[in-house]
């Protein structure tokens, strides 16, 4: 199983490092799944003009070049604009696309050309079967490997449900597909000025997800969310979420096994 993990943006050298010692503790505990390390230098799409995005893409590089020597973590971050495509491939192995961003042809396209793996979360608006175009627009760009992740679907006014379907119609178009349990309790907007969540729910949708066969899973997660800069109320405590990978690695060894 892939799993991806990290801190919703980087915040600090202190913070992203003490994430990355955690991960890198578990990869080498549970070293036959696969660890992506995750941060973002910019959170472009900030419900609010005076939250906090990042350190920016200069220095926010540097630290995840250093995250990757020192731990020695594979690591992906997120995209905004064609022009970063490049050189986030130097650092990342895999280019993250946004949801809010999905269907920007140009970004993909550019991400595809880096050689690079591409994520893409699946937009909040999006059908499954839609991103079967997606797929077209990055495969024809000569992309070498795809991921699509499901993160949840609009509910409403600043609410999100999950369609489980959506993992399998996805793996339909022959790639790996992710579920992004974190984001996928998000409120949007639902804090006026920032969006709210509901962590309590993480555990049961990323078990339903696993059940329903996918290929990884995705969590954000800080040593306090509740301080957190940024998405804190959908984001897991590290012993939280220490605790679940492992009952969620049992699981799909049993479902793998069985099903």
């Amino acid at each position: 199983m892939i799993v991806i993990a990290g801190p919703c943006v980087i915040e600090d050298r202190d913070i992203l490092f003490e994430i990355a010692r955690k991960v890198k503790e578990l990869k080498e505990r549970y070293s036959e799944h696969t660890w992506i390390f995750k941060a973002s230098f910019d959170k472009a799409n900030r419900s609010s003009i005076d939250s906090y995005r990042g350190p920016g893409m200069d220095k926010g590089l540097a630290l995840l070049s250093e995250v990757k020597e020192k731990f020695g973590l594979s690591i992906t971050t997120d995209i905004h604009e064609k022009w970063q495509a490049k050189p986030a491939s130097e650092v990342v192995d895999i280019v993250q696309i946004p949801a809010f961003l999905c269907r920007q042809t140009d970004l993909l396209v550019a991400a595809a050309r880096t050689g690079k793996a591409v994520n893409v979360k699946k937009g909040q608006f999006m059908t499954p079967w839609d991103m079967g175009n997606v797929v077209e627009k990055l495969t024809k760009s000569d992309a070498t490997e795809i991921l699509l992740t499901e993160r949840g679907t609009t509910f409403g006014y600043n609410n999100l449900v999950v369609d489980f379907r959506s993992i399998p119609v996805m793996k339909q178009f022959g790639v790996k597909v992710i579920f992004d349990a974190t984001h996928s309790v998000q409120r949007p907007g639902g804090q006026g000025k920032s969006s709210g969540g509901d962590r309590e729910f993480v555990p049961y949708l990323s078990r339903a997800a696993v059940a329903t066969g996918v290929d990884g899973l995705f969590f954000e997660i800080h040593p306090e969310p509740e301080r957190a800069l940024s998405d804190g109320p959908n984001m897991l405590r590290l012993d939280e979420f220490e605790s679940l990978i492992e009952k969620l690695f049992k699981l799909h060894s049993f479902i793998e096994g069985n099903f």
